[in-house]
């Protein structure tokens, strides 16, 4: 079902063009991914791109992930020099933290100058992750849109943020394509790709599948299941059934529980779940 979408429309062209264009211009790069899939929401190109750069790594929706694996994640971010942080940029919690750390990484750069200058950042990573709640949050006012929706920043924004930095936002980024199946996959369980141009049926089987396997208590004790059947379209239909998701003539619609399940997990109903884990992806 993945392998047959295109994901690299014009104006995906266009942020990668305009990353690169302006990146001589910040001082660092703030670059938001999703605390429940944390490989499948880093952008490779992204990567390329900053390659140099201090970095900081915001880990988001982390009220929406598994709490230890998180953790697990933090640390192992931490690798290759970049500074790591996990947030819900809804709420706002950990841009207090993020400040403190974006203002020690100021004063470094400014040590030796003789003249202070603002730090500019940049702020980066693929639709949907909370880029535009994150900059709300720091810049203390509605500076950027917001939605459950991917693709809603459409151009650059130079923004100040209540410390004084500048920050420069930029539309979501994904990639060409896909080395791994699973990681369209999973930015699509999350909400990364517009589900207009997905199969929700069996987008939603395939995430009842992943949970069944990885969060089955969680699953059963969502939707008051007898227990996890051994097929993802007998989960499915045992779901339906407990949903009420039932067309005329007891004919089970798929549409409907695919769309509930998609919903649930992406609100954080179901529970607390990161979709990929640090042991099973070094």
């Amino acid at each position: 079902m993945m392998e047959n979408i295109n994901w690299y429309p014009g104006h995906m062209k266009k942020t990668r063009e305009l990353i690169q264009q302006n990146l001589k211009m910040v001082d660092a790069v703030v670059e938001v991914i999703d605390a429940r899939i944390p490989v499948s929401s880093r952008n490779p190109i992204i990567d390329e791109l900053v390659r140099g750069k201090p970095r900081i790594i915001v880990l988001n929706k982390s009220d929406l992930a598994d709490e230890n694996a998180s953790r697990a994640w933090t640390e192992a971010l931490r690798t290759d020099g970049s500074r790591t942080l996990a947030m819900n940029c809804m709420s706002g919690g950990g841009v207090k933290e993020l400040f403190r750390l974006l203002e020690r990484m100021e004063s470094e750069k400014n040590r030796d100058r003789a003249m202070q200058k603002a730090y500019r950042l940049m702020i980066v990573g693929v639709p949907n992750v909370g880029k535009s709640s994150l900059i709300n949050r720091m810049t203390g006012k509605k500076s950027a849109q917001t939605g459950d929706r991917p693709g809603v920043t459409k151009g650059k924004q130079w923004l100040k943020l209540q410390n004084g930095m500048q920050l420069l936002d930029t539309p979501g980024i994904l990639w060409p394509k896909f080395e791994d199946p699973k990681a369209g996959m999973n930015l699509a369980f999350c909400g990364s790709i517009k589900d207009e141009i997905l199969d929700i049926p069996t987008l939603g089987m395939e995430l009842i599948s992943v949970l069944a396997e990885n969060y089955p208590q969680l699953l059963a004790e969502r939707y008051k299941l007898d227990g996890i059947a051994e097929t993802p379209l007998e989960n499915m239909e045992n779901m339906a059934l407990k949903r009420g998701c039932i067309l005329p003539g007891k004919r089970i619609d798929y549409e409907r529980i695919g769309k509930l399940v998609l919903d649930e997990f992406r609100s954080g109903k179901i529970g607390r779940i990161t979709l990929e884990q640090v042991e099973k992806v070094k």
